[in-house]
């Protein structure tokens, strides 16, 4: 794996020629995406313009897309299941292969009805992760469409809700802290039973009188760098297409009002944070956690 550092000029270099294909896809579903399993319970719909997963008891269901990418900003619009989710998990993630996989993860722990959603996020780089933060929603995430997405680029990940950031995880290799930066990853998606942990850590079992229970996916959006033929086209440098407003992400980082909305919703919306957790990691918080 090659190394890379923080501060390489001008801010990543590959060591291979590559075509520099910048691709902004404004998708539709039955060209993006396959439906991987499920036996039906996975379904597009409207012309490629919605994607529903349903779990019952025999099966959950999932996706994923046709492309792999190498840093990007993705965008999926997603309904949650409504009412007592209580035991399901909905995960939208990106994620690449291996033992020592990279991975970007939202995970929506459902809960009874009344009962907020728990939005899960985690970085893994290398096959390790133990980086979970955990929110409550400020609306309720099943009565209508959101939007959630990841940033990713060289320099930071940045998972945001209807344009408000929530979380950044920055590039701190240059610390010892590993960061994904050279595995291309695939967009999954999945809804599936997990009433052993996701609900009061598993004393909330699933109500399967409730089933079949359904997410719906719509309005996904990729500004992003395709991994194809062994290379990767992206490159971080502004001068690559200075003219063009769809290749700012590459170098993207929160302003003063992107890290004034993360405060906000970090002090009130924010229910978990491994930084915090003393008692998981008595011989000293993870090195990232002490930086700025």
């Amino acid at each position: 794996m090659a190394s890379f550092s923080a501060s390489s000029v001008p801010m990543m270099k590959l060591s291979f020629l590559v075509y520099f294909f910048l691709v902004a896809y404004a998708g539709n579903f039955y060209q993006e995406f396959d439906l991987t399993w499920g036996d039906g319970r996975a379904k597009i719909l409207n012309n490629g313009q919605l994607l529903t997963l349903s779990l019952d008891k025999a099966s959950g269901s999932g996706f994923q897309s046709k492309n792999e990418y190498l840093f990007g900003k993705i965008d999926m619009q997603l309904k949650l299941v409504p009412g007592n989710s209580a035991g399901t998990v909905t995960a939208y993630y990106l994620s690449s292969k291996g033992a020592a996989w990279d991975e970007i993860d939202y995970e929506f722990l459902g809960n009874l009805s009344g009962d907020p959603y728990i939005l899960h996020t985690n970085v893994y780089s290398q096959g390790k992760g133990n980086r979970e933060q955990q929110f409550y929603l400020w609306f309720d995430p099943t009565a209508d469409f959101h939007t959630y997405s990841i940033l990713w680029n060289p320099q930071r990940i940045i998972f945001s809700v209807d344009g408000t950031p929530i979380r950044e995880f920055k590039n701190l290799q240059s610390k010892g802290v590993p960061f994904p930066k050279n595995q291309p990853m695939r967009i999954y998606s999945s809804l599936w039973n997990a009433d052993d942990w996701a609900t009061r850590g598993g004393l909330v079992k699933t109500d399967w009188s409730k089933a079949p229970f359904t997410a719906s996916y719509r309005n996904f959006n990729a500004n992003a760098c395709l991994w194809r033929k062994g290379a990767s086209s992206c490159s971080s440098s502004r001068s690559s297409s200075p003219s063009s407003k769809s290749n700012e992400w590459l170098s993207q980082e929160l302003d003063i009002t992107g890290r004034e909305r993360l405060k906000w919703v970090q002090k009130n919306y924010m229910i978990y944070n491994y930084c915090t957790d003393a008692k998981r990691f008595p011989q000293g918080l993870p090195p990232e956690c002490k930086m700025p």
